[in-house]
């Protein structure tokens, strides 16, 4: 997991590169797409995707402070597509945006993001690393919870 975790990983300074879109923004952002997460009731490891996934796509790509939130939502989109046995439908995302963005528009920006991660969705996080830790450590469920 190691030796693959940087094929998987935005560059750490991606941000400096953002023309528009300060850390600020990031985070307001994040902190709406995991509003969105529970109300979804989504697993942890689709929002864990999703963040990857913008991070990655910013890392790439410049970002206007217009298409901020439909990239989130683009994201979201595809991660609960990778992790979700029965992901929200499309209907559901333009709602939630309270209708800003159309579907085309949505599926346009999840199209330029796949391709901006050549159609590689997967990702190791950091869920992932404490599941394979604590297994292999035999610690609780509530110190794995905790942790």
């Amino acid at each position: 997991m190691q030796n693959t975790e940087s094929v998987w990983t935005a560059r750490s300074d991606y941000m400096k590169s953002q023309a528009e879109v300060t850390e600020n923004m990031r985070a307001i952002l994040i902190d709406w797409l995991i509003e969105v997460h529970l109300k979804f009731k989504l697993r942890s490891e689709t929002l864990f995707v999703t963040v990857n996934l913008i991070d990655r796509y910013a890392s790439k790509e410049n970002i206007s402070k217009n298409e901020l939130q439909l990239v989130g939502v683009a994201a979201m989109l595809i991660a609960s597509k990778y992790e979700e046995i029965y992901p929200p439908i499309l209907r559901d995302f333009v709602h939630i945006c309270n209708k800003s963005f159309s579907g085309n528009q949505i599926l346009n920006m999840e199209q330029k993001i796949l391709f901006a991660v050549d159609f590689d969705v997967k990702s190791h996080s950091q869920l992932r690393f404490l599941e394979r830790y604590s297994k292999h450590a035999n610690i609780s469920e509530e110190a794995f919870f905790f942790a």
